[in-house]
C-alpha cells in the first residue's frame, strides 16, 4: 500500500488506527533521549531555556539548605528527556502541532537522577476545524522512571495532524505583526524583572485565599534566540550528514529552503519563515513544551521549596509568534485536604499582548501546614 504523502487519507488514518495500544517507545535507558541524567549543566541548561533563576536549581550552597540537601531540577525538566505530545509517526508530511499535556508528578527529580521512558500510543480521534479542514488528534502517554524503578511522572500528550496545503489556503492564523509603543515595551520590562520568587519563604497552606492571583511571569517580546536557547537546552538537535541521512531516509521530514538551498528538517518552523509559511502560519512560533514550561515556571515560583507541583493541565489555544508577550499567570479556585495533604487547585492561563487567551489550564499544588500533620 502506497500513501500519499503530506495528506490525510482513509488508508493512512486505518494504518495509525492499527497501532494504537502499541508502545512507541519501551521502557530503557540511554535510547534516543536528549537528557537522559538531571546532571548539574542539563538542569542549568534547561533553566537557561526557559529563563528560570530559582536558586533551588542553580545554587549547590542554597540547595543544600533546603529540605531536598541538593539541587533539583524543575518538574517540566521531563520535556528535555522526552517531549512528549502524542508523536507516533504515520502520515509522512502530515504536519504535528503540539496542542496539550496533562501530567501528574509523583516525586522531585533529584541531581544525577537517570531517567527512563515509556510511551504508548492511546488514542486517535477525526476531527473538522477552521484551520485545515480534516484534522486528526493523536495521544499517548508516557511514564518517567528513575534509576530505582520509581515513577518520577505520568503524562499524556496530544497533537494536531494537519495537511500544511490545507493550512495555506485557509490562513486563519493570518495577521499583521504587533507594533509595540516604548511604553508597552516598558511595562513589559518592568513585569518581567519583577517576577517573584517564593523560594524559602513558605506558602503556607492556610494562609492562601480562594481568589488569590498568582503574580505573573512574563516572556516576551519573544525573539529568535529564546527559541534557541529553549531548543539548546530542551530539545537538542542534529546536524550536517547525521541530519541529511535522516532526511533521505524520510523525505517528508524536510525541504529545501528557497532563499537559501539549504535543507531544514521541517521542525525550523519554529525559527525560519519560510518553513513557518509552507505550514500555513504567519511567522516562526514557539515549541509547545517551551510554553508549558513556562507555565511550570509559573508554578514553582508560587509553591516556593517548601511546595509540590501534583498535577498541570495545559491546553495550547493559539500560536505564539516571534514578537509576542505572554502573561503567565492564574488564581486559586479551591482548597482541601486529600489523605493527609495540604492542597491547593488553580487556574492557570497565558495572554497576550493582544489579550488573547493563547494557553489555559488548571493545576494542583501541596503546600506546608502550620499544623504538624497528624
Amino acid at each position: 500500500m502506497v500513501l500519499e504523502s503530506g495528506r490525510i487519507t482513509r488508508e493512512g488514518i486505518d494504518r495509525l488506527r492499527e497501532r494504537l495500544g502499541s508502545f512507541n517507545r519501551p521502557r530503557q535507558y540511554g535510547v534516543g533521549l536528549f537528557n537522559e541524567e538531571a546532571s548539574r549543566s542539563a538542569i542549568r541548561h534547561y533553566c537557561q531555556g526557559i529563563g528560570d533563576s530559582n536558586p533551588l536549581y542553580w545554587d549547590v550552597s542554597y540547595a543544600q539548605q533546603t529540605k531536598f540537601g541538593t539541587i533539583i531540577a524543575p518538574p517540566c525538566f521531563l520535556y528535555s528527556v522526552y517531549w512528549c505530545s502524542g508523536r507516533t509517526g504515520g502520515l509522512p508530511g502530515v504536519h504535528g502541532f503540539h496542542a496539550g499535556n496533562d501530567w501528574e508528578w509523583h516525586r522531585p527529580i533529584y541531581l544525577d537522577d537517570k531517567i527512563s521512558v515509556q510511551e504508548q500510543f492511546t488514542g486517535l480521534e477525526e476531527k473538522e476545524s477552521q484551520f485545515a479542514g480534516q484534522i486528526l488528534i493523536q495521544s499517548s502517554v508516557s511514564h518517567y522512571y528513575n534509576q530505582r524503578g520509581e515513577v518520577i511522572a505520568k503524562t499524556r500528550g496530544w497533537q494536531v495532524r494537519a495537511e500544511r496545503s490545507a493550512a495555506r489556503e485557509r490562513q486563519k492564523y493570518r495577521f499583521e505583526p504587533y507594533h509595540y509603543t516604548p511604553q508597552e515595551l516598558k511595562a513589559i520590562q518592568e513585569a518581567v524583572l519583577g517576577e517573584e520568587i517564593r523560594g524559602r519563604n513558605p506558602r503556607w497552606w492556610e494562609d492562601v485565599r480562594v481568589g488569590d492571583a498568582l503574580k505573573p511571569v512574563v516572556k516576551g517580546p519573544m525573539s529568535h534566540g529564546d527559541i534557541a536557547a529553549f531548543v539548546a537546552g530542551c530539545i537538542g538537535g542534529i546536524s550536517h550528514g547525521i541530519q541529511l541521512r535522516e532526511m533521505m531516509r524520510h523525505p517528508s521530514w524536510g525541504f529545501t529552503d528557497p532563499s537559501t538551498g539549504a535543507q531544514e528538517a521541517i521542525i525550523r518552523v519554529h525559527d525560519i519563515q519560510e518553513a513557518a509559511e509552507s505550514a500555513g502560519l504567519p511567522g516562526a512560533y514557539d515549541y509547545g513544551c517551551q510554553r508549558c514550561c513556562w507555565m511550570g515556571h509559573l508554578l514553582t515560583n508560587w509553591a516556593g521549596d517548601d511546595g509540590f507541583v501534583k498535577k498541570m493541565y495545559v491546553e495550547l489555544r493559539r500560536f505564539n509568534v516571534v514578537g509576542d508577550t505572554t502573561w503567565c499567570t492564574g488564581r486559586v479556585v479551591g482548597k482541601r485536604e486529600d489523605q493527609g495533604e495540604k492542597l491547593v487547585d488553580l487556574e492557570i492561563w497565558g495572554e497576550n499582548q493582544r489579550k488573547e487567551i493563547t494557553t489555559k489550564g488548571t493545576a494542583t499544588i501541596r503546600l506546608p501546614s502550620r499544623r504538624p500533620a497528624g
